[in-house]
């Protein structure tokens, strides 16, 4: 390939370079999974009934590149035609033979990786059971592994958990099983709801969008709080949610478990409104002599004419903004007005109206973000298989790969101006280095690009990363 002369010299370029890779911080990605134990935990809840003798690529070899590609960016399962030949995604893998040079098939040498159809049995073994595919997923074991190693990532010494639920939208573009028509969003979608601990993925279920947006948040409820528990017992529980999850049996649920509370958003009706009359004057008259957004609180007693079963304390925020418009909120609790307390008598958490809105409901809109990143950055909205239990299984695999990369952020960027960027902005910047690989009879020697702008952030988290031992079996 010849590119525009430099002074008297040609710029010649080809592929001549030599076993690179262009993805250097796999060997974070692979330090976290072996501390975790990510893939030997999925591998867990995977049958194989291939022929041992035949079997070159074990199922725990088979789910890290698929992981590992995810998390550094490769979202399609066309992209391990070439992947396969990397050798530093083979060493991540646990491949010896980086190169692939040692394969049985002479039509495989140079391929030391799994391909995207051999890949594919991961996915369509969740779908179908016979003889012709025999690696099978249980996917009760694989929703709770991923509950797990999420539970497992929470930070130790928390008081109180809190858990943000919502539903977001996963348009279709084929007629995928489970496809249905949604009128708010004027096309066919699946409704995937998210459960986030801060950061940390929890749960994440793909559902038909022939449902309300709240559907299956307590039996959700029943398996998080139940694995958080067992590895905090005393620890308080929040529940928040906006509007479309004001459910009666969402709030009883709560209500009758010990520690659990909830903070969830009420969408505004003309009761509502009515109620919150005297609170909006008195902002609207700040309004007038400020000019500025004014903000007023209060709180009363609330039941719906029918769907709840009893009054419920509620949270109106009436605001009054720019150009005179009134910005109605209104919220629904379960926690007391002397706040959220420990055993021993410690507030946790403030009862106040005007605290309980603004440092703990707000917070909620930090899930959205998560959200954001789960689709942007690890395309859990690539459900384009015709199953619905196969694109399920992608998207398991996409909030795994997205533990990974929280993992190396939390972890190897602590204390760093990299700790709070979004896992695209650390995928692009720390795991994107070119490397050479070279392969002697002692080692795997991996030199990164010598001009790699960020070698020493690259170095304190290859640190920091290689202190997280393996958990305990």
């Amino acid at each position: 390939m010849l590119f525009q002369d430099l002074g008297k010299k040609k710029v010649v370029a080809d592929f001549s370079g030599g076993h690179l890779s262009s993805d250097g911080g796999v060997l974070l990605l692979e330090q976290v999974d072996g501390g975790l134990g990510i893939s030997r935990m999925l591998a867990g809840c995977f049958s194989d009934h291939r022929n041992e003798d035949l079997v070159e690529h074990s199922v725990e070899e088979l789910l890290r590149p698929r992981l590992f590609a995810l998390a550094l960016g490769y979202e399609d399962l066309n992209d391990h035609g070439q992947l396969r030949r990397d050798p530093l995604l083979a060493a991540a893998v646990g491949k010896e033979d980086v190169f692939g040079e040692n394969r049985r098939n002479p039509k495989d040498r140079g391929f030391a990786s799994a391909s995207a159809s051999t890949l594919n049995r991961l996915e369509l073994g969740t779908k179908f059971s016979d003889r012709y595919r025999k690696i099978h997923a249980d996917p009760e074991k694989v929703e709770g592994s991923v509950l797990e190693l999420g539970v497992r990532c929470l930070p130790k010494g928390t008081e109180v958990f809190t858990l943000d639920f919502d539903a977001t939208d996963d348009p279709l573009h084929g007629r995928q099983e489970g496809r249905f028509f949604h009128g708010y969003y004027d096309a066919y979608y699946y409704l995937p709801l998210f459960c986030f601990c801060g950061d940390i993925p929890l749960w994440a279920q793909l559902r038909t969008s022939d449902q309300d947006a709240s559907t299956g948040t307590v039996e959700a409820l029943e398996k998080i709080v139940a694995a958080i528990r067992a590895c905090f017992p005393g620890a308080k529980i929040l529940v928040r949610a906006d509007s479309g999850f004001s459910r009666e049996p969402i709030m009883a649920w709560c209500e009758q478990q010990q520690g659990v509370s909830y903070l969830i958003g009420m969408a505004r009706n003309a009761r509502l409104e009515n109620i919150v009359t005297p609170a909006m004057q008195r902002a609207q008259a700040r309004h007038c002599l400020t000019g500025v957004a004014c903000r007023e609180y209060m709180e009363t007693s609330y039941r719906t004419l029918e769907s709840w079963s009893r009054p419920r304390r509620m949270l109106c925020k009436a605001e009054v903004i720019e150009g005179f418009k009134t910005n109605p909120r209104f919220v629904t609790t379960n926690i007391p007005p002397e706040g959220i307390q420990a055993a021993c008598g410690e507030v946790l958490m403030s009862g106040s109206v005007e605290e309980l809105y603004e440092k703990g409901y707000c917070g909620r809109g930090d899930a959205e973000n998560m959200i954001k990143q789960m689709v942007l950055d690890l395309h859990a909205d690539r459900t384009s298989s015709c199953w619905m239990a196969s694109n399920q299984m992608r998207l398991w695999f996409s909030t795994l790969a997205y533990l990974l990369l929280e993992r190396v952020r939390t972890i190897g960027m602590a204390s760093t101006r990299w700790a709070d960027v979004t896992l695209g902005t650390l995928r692009s910047r720390l795991l994107k280095v070119a490397a050479h690989v070279e392969v002697s009879v002692r080692r795997v020697y991996v030199r990164l690009c010598s001009a790699f702008a960020l070698q020493d952030v690259f170095r304190g988290a290859a640190c920091r990363l290689a202190v997280c031992g393996p958990p305990d079996a």
